[in-house]
């Protein structure tokens, strides 16, 4: 049972990470002048965009290692129902691969597609590759879809770190101009949403026109923040909604109430959906989420 202590520090932790928004206010600002940028302060995308990523300098390493024993194993396959298993019982295929990446940024996560995670390899069968279950293997490439031209310097310098270097390719664009990027429809294994369906446009639109990209048995990796999940209660419906009024204003965009598993659903014909609340977050989260995987029909 939550003690009260972690029930308030829940409750209040959206107004913490509001307030490290508003600190980051006047570096951004003083930024902005030191370059000359003047135009940024006349377009609020852009500006948000650079408040958001100096914000997320000190925020994106708190939430990854937060987020790092939730992620690791789901790109291991080794996730059912919401929560971890052991990979005797996994019914999924981990990563590996062509790989597609959505919003990126800075690189936070890159680094999870390197070597050092994998635990498998994929059994070769009439010349194709078949992952085993529960396993990550080596992934062979990467696109990663970002579109914020800012972030692409410590991006491509995090890729590198991670022994990346020519298997991971940034795309300049956002998801609705992939095609035409030399990325085929259904030649991907896997695509990797890790926190950012949350402030991606028209996400049904964008979310169905990612699906294409899958090859057939393809896997599509989900840990996104949603709408409060109905057995939360009402109460904490409407404490979600009030925040979301000032929430995308200092958080770059991003959306407290995206109905993912909705567009997610709706973006095709899948094989299996495993989708649910991660077993561990308390009725109470103000950013419950999203934890699975689906599985394109061969």
């Amino acid at each position: 049972m939550s003690s009260l202590f972690d029930l308030l520090y829940g409750l209040l932790e959206p107004w913490l990470l509001l307030s490290l928004a508003a600190g980051y206010l006047p570096k951004t600002i003083v930024g902005i002048v030191k370059r000359g940028a003047w135009a940024t302060f006349g377009n609020w995308s852009a500006f948000s965009s650079e408040w958001f990523a100096v914000v997320w300098t000190v925020g994106g390493p708190m939430v990854r290692a937060g987020a790092e024993s939730k992620v690791v194993p789901l790109l291991q396959g080794r996730v059912r129902a919401g929560a971890v298993v052991p990979v005797d019982v996994a019914t999924q295929c981990g990563v590996g691969g062509t790989v597609i990446e959505i919003g990126p940024g800075s690189g936070m996560w890159v680094s999870i597609f390197s070597d050092k995670y994998v635990t498998g390899g994929p059994e070769v069968k009439d010349g194709k590759p078949v992952f085993k279950k529960g396993e990550r293997s080596r992934v062979d490439k990467v696109y990663g879809i970002e579109p914020n031209p800012g972030q692409h310097p410590a991006l491509r310098a995090r890729a590198k770190d991670a022994g990346l270097e020519g298997r991971y390719e940034i795309v300049p664009v956002g998801i609705e101009d992939i095609a035409g990027r030399h990325i085929a429809k259904e030649s991907v294994d896997a695509i990797v949403t890790v926190l950012c369906l949350c402030s991606i446009p028209d996400q049904e639109k964008n979310v169905a026109e990612l699906y294409q990209y899958l090859k057939p048995g393809g896997r599509w990796f989900v840990y996104e923040h949603v709408k409060s999940h109905p057995s939360q209660g009402e109460a904490i419906s409407l404490y979600q909604r009030a925040l979301n009024l000032i929430w995308p204003t200092f958080m770059g965009g991003c959306d407290l109430c995206r109905r993912t598993e909705k567009s997610l659903r709706a973006a095709g014909a899948w094989a299996d959906v495993d989708l649910a609340m991660p077993v561990d977050e308390p009725w109470w989260a103000t950013t419950p989420h999203l934890y699975g995987i689906l599985t394109k029909p061969e």
